[in-house]
């Protein structure tokens, strides 16, 4: 009987081993030609931060931590008008197909939904731990120099000027309003990444989001500087 038991519980373990690496291979392939900012090493980028966070905060559930890092930007609503739905669609019909269970595919489906930043104004309603931490985890992927570069890159993407002094940050207070806006790629540091060191779920988020923000900050500093000309 104790055999028996052991030997189902390998067998769980490697079939979950299968659905990572079919989902990572997967996610790979679909967004290794992005340009944006969004692309394959940003989701690799969070999978790893969110495995990082999730062991040292030891209470949450490995196999969603990983499925809902590698899927969580499978659909982003930037790149899809605005249909924060649609993500959910497609990891909904991926994790079908690999005979993922309800329950699970339920608790990542809840993560797509509500891990994105959606304006100063919105609330945060994700649940779970495994969905505070890959929050976490994808909110200082757009801190420090990695968020620096990514703010640039989508602001190119989108063809949106560098800075604009004469257009000023907007503290979006709906995700409507959010979606709709189009400023300046440094009215992005005010209007979230400025934010998002005080937004963070885990003690460990917490810690890792504080020198990036200061990195951002001491940036900014040096833009404003070199925009006047001052040596």
């Amino acid at each position: 009987m104790h055999a028996r038991s052991d030997l189902g519980f390998l067998y769980n373990n490697m079939r979950k081993l299968v659905i990572i690496n079919q989902t990572k291979n997967h996610v790979e392939q679909l967004l290794k030609n992005d340009s944006s900012g969004h692309d394959w090493w940003h989701v690799y980028r969070v999978w790893k931060l969110a495995k990082h966070i999730a062991k040292q905060e030891k209470q949450a559930d490995l196999f969603i931590i990983e499925l809902g890092a590698l899927l969580h930007d499978i659909a982003d609503w930037k790149f899809n008008d605005g249909d924060d739905k649609k993500g959910i669609k497609i990891a909904r019909d991926w994790l079908e197909t690999l005979n993922v269970s309800e329950k699970d595919i339920q608790d990542i489906c809840h993560i797509i939904e509500h891990i994105s930043f959606k304006g100063a104004g919105e609330t945060n309603r994700m649940e779970s731990i495994e969905g505070l931490i890959i929050q976490d985890a994808d909110r200082l992927d757009a801190l420090g120099a990695i968020g620096i570069a990514r703010t640039f890159a989508y602001g190119g993407y989108k063809g949106r000027p560098i800075y604009d002094p004469t257009i000023k940050p907007i503290l979006h207070q709906s995700f409507e309003a959010y979606k709709q806006s189009n400023t300046p790629s440094l009215n992005h540091f005010y209007e979230k990444l400025f934010l998002l060191k005080d937004r963070m779920n885990t003690q460990t988020g917490k810690q890792l989001a504080e020198k990036r923000h200061i990195f951002m900050e001491t940036y900014v500093k040096e833009f404003y500087k070199e925009w006047e000309g001052i040596l």
